[in-house]
């Protein structure tokens, strides 16, 4: 699996362009806002995007849905965001934007696959309600929950620092120390980093 990293749009969301060994069919993780960007990104490798997983449904990670016009993947309990610009904070931004087809429910401990690339979903709330992480043997994108030295924001309606932290460490910290993060900002890091030196995190 190769893994290329396009932060784009005003939050510089990580929108992650997946790619296996046997074809030249691609994941994108996180759209964002930059379609052009990305499409310039895809057509200079060679490579055909066929579907989107979303690690949430906030704005920053999902306006350019629509102009990709691909299936797009998310938790049940976050499909709501993409279709209610209040509830994906678009409407506060003043550019109103809703996803009204093409969307897939998945749920926790779903597989995503294509060509030779398969992805579990793991259940994360605590960002959004819906928030997955997505794992692929030793790497895991960790979306809005999880970052290098810190943890999403929970000042969102529907957000829950409590259940945030429980889903990190219930969820995420069990994973091996080796495995990779790949956040939904900001750079990568792994499980065993943020184990020992995340603040939020640590034990007092």
């Amino acid at each position: 699996m190769t893994i290329d990293i396009i932060p784009v749009g005003q939050m510089q969301a990580n929108c992650y362009v997946l790619a296996g060994c046997l074809t030249k069919n691609a994941i994108l993780i996180d759209s964002g806002d930059d379609y052009g960007r990305i499409a310039s990104f895809l057509r200079k490798k060679g490579l055909k995007p066929q579907i989107i997983i979303h690690t949430h449904g906030h704005i920053d990670h999902i306006q350019a849905d629509s102009e990709f016009g691909l299936p797009v993947y998310v938790h049940e309990l976050d499909v709501e965001l993409l279709k209610d610009p209040n509830r994906n904070l678009s409407g506060f931004f003043g550019a109103p934007f809703s996803l009204k087809s093409g969307i897939r429910e998945v749920k926790d401990l779903s597989d995503i696959s294509l060509d030779d690339l398969t992805l579990q979903v793991i259940h994360t709330p605590g960002h959004t309600p819906g928030g997955i992480c997505l794992l692929s043997q030793n790497v895991v994108f960790t979306g809005d929950t999880l970052f290098a030295g810190s943890v999403g924001r929970t000042d969102f309606p529907g957000a829950s620092e409590k259940q945030l932290i429980k889903s990190i460490k219930e969820r995420l910290l069990v994973l091996p120390d080796e495995t990779i993060i790949y956040p939904g900002h900001g750079p990568a890091s792994t499980i065993g980093q943020e184990r020992r030196n995340n603040p939020f995190l640590c034990e007092s």
